[in-house]
């Protein structure tokens, strides 16, 4: 994935603030197009010998017919799961199909298929998987930048050229990634480089609005047209007109707000809040989600429609862990960022071998958090490491695994789940970059209890300066 280094453009010159790295390398820039065969054997129960051929990273499967394989088959889901490529081979991921899908027997839901071929059953239907030699050769970016994306990685360097494709066009764009992935910074890369860059870019944050404001948020409302509406109010969609809005975390947004905003897409003109007036408006819309939008759709709760007028392209910015060799030039773009190049020792060889052993759930923006604890302390310890919690260092009974039978069973289970309790709480909001909304979603519980935790472990200022 990608992080910022800083404002501006490869060929900007640097600023103080945040000055390019100067190790942008310069790379192959061909690259071979994968090829898949897929092979239909049975179709709903019925032996039938068909096949596709797929060029590309991604091949979809499912019964709608925007899949790059359709199976008419009712137990098989619309999209049902998609085959995409890796660095080390293909892997499979299940879209949330309601029958599953497995692979030689064994049902998964994200899985690297074996080097050889091999057999997908969805529903009553089986293809068989057989990778074919490249026929075609791709062109991508040659450098490990773009604007405040980085990477040298192939799969960062992917992302790079359909990002440069897009910003060039007026097309609606959807960005899907984990939570630190640098969904917002590439959208801001694709209208920086557009032919809208100096008309308004309005960011709305989907999951952090309440759903009874949600419509006024976007569309604007007159005044008096409900309690607290004193005077009248311009809509995201309005401020943007000639510009961009930026949806963050669409996937977020309630079901009866889904269709309103599909209307405004289809006809291009708003109606705010208590008027019966509509206005025109000129906007183009990114959206982003760190959820599987296509399994939102299986599950029903995201709409069929608005997700096609959303994602007439579909950009895929990859986990930190798929491309763990940009590792290191992602720790040297973050210290100079920080203006910390003279702390680089701390992130040693072995420091480095430790921290690529790592999953990153909170991807670049764990990685930032990391390497600022790093700074703090002196030394770069593992990114599992856990802090200790400040209730009671001296208590062995809450550093180690043995038992002290001084204290009573209720008090001392009392302080193992309190020492837990924190450990769960940093490293989530380590996670999570601090941000308390998501983190709060990834754990289960509303946002309320999370404050409350946080202020009984001591942690609310770290939630609160974030």
């Amino acid at each position: 994935m990608s992080h910022a280094s800083g404002p501006g453009s490869p060929d900007e010159p640097p600023t103080k603030a945040g000055r390019r790295h100067s190790t942008v390398r310069r790379l192959s820039n061909l690259m071979a197009v994968p090829r898949l065969e897929l092979q239909v054997q049975r179709e709903n129960g019925n032996p039938v010998v068909r096949q596709t051929i797929v060029e590309g990273e991604e091949a979809r499967i499912g019964a709608h017919a925007s899949n790059d394989l359709v199976l008419a088959d009712p137990l098989v889901s619309r999209f049902h799961c998609r085959v995409v490529r890796a660095d080390t081979g293909w892997t499979l991921v299940d879209s949330g199909s309601l029958n599953g899908t497995f692979v030689d027997g064994l049902r998964v839901r994200d899985a690297d298929l074996p080097p050889r071929d091999c057999e997908l059953q969805l529903g009553d239907s089986s293809v068989r998987i057989r990778e074919l030699a490249s026929k075609a050769l791709v062109q991508i970016p040659d450098t490990s930048s773009f604007g405040d994306l980085c990477g040298a990685s192939p799969a960062m360097r992917k992302v790079f050229a359909l990002l440069e494709k897009v910003a060039a066009t007026d097309a609606t764009v959807l960005i899907e990634g984990e939570s630190g992935t640098g969904k917002e910074l590439a959208a801001s890369e694709i209208v920086r480089r557009g032919r809208r860059a100096q008309a308004p870019f309005v960011v709305i944050d989907c999951s952090a609005i309440s759903p009874t404001l949600m419509e006024s948020e976007l569309f604007g409302h007159a005044r008096g047209s409900f309690t607290g509406a004193e005077r009248a109010r311009v809509g995201a969609f309005e401020a943007a007109h000639g510009g961009t809005v930026f949806l963050d975390e669409i996937g977020e947004m309630p079901s009866e707000m889904q269709s309103k905003l599909l209307r405004v897409l289809e006809a291009g003109e708003v109606r705010r809040v208590g008027e019966n007036d509509v206005r025109r408006i000129d906007v183009r819309v990114i959206a982003a989600t760190n959820r599987r939008l296509e399994q939102e759709v299986n599950r029903g709760r995201f709409r069929e429609d608005l997700y096609f007028r959303l994602s007439v392209v579909t950009i895929r910015m990859p986990p930190l862990r798929s491309h763990l060799d940009d590792l290191e030039l992602l720790v040297e773009v973050l210290l100079r960022a920080m203006g910390a190049e003279e702390q680089a020792h701390l992130f040693h060889a072995d420091a480095l071998r430790e921290m690529r052993g790592h999953d990153w759930p909170g991807n670049v923006r764990e990685l930032r958090n990391h390497i600022e604890r790093a700074l703090v302390l002196g030394t770069a310890s593992a990114p599992h490491g856990r802090e200790a919690s400040p209730a009671s260092p001296e208590d062995p009974s809450l550093s180690s695994s043995k038992v002290d039978l001084k204290v009573p069973l209720r008090l001392a289970k009392e302080r193992i789940v309190a020492d837990f309790e924190r450990r769960y709480l940093v490293e989530l909001l380590e996670a999570h970059g601090d941000n308390v909304s998501r983190a709060a979603r990834q754990a289960g519980i509303d946002r309320m209890h999370m404050y409350r935790l946080l202020q009984r472990h001591g942690l609310r200022e770290r939630a609160l300066k974030a």
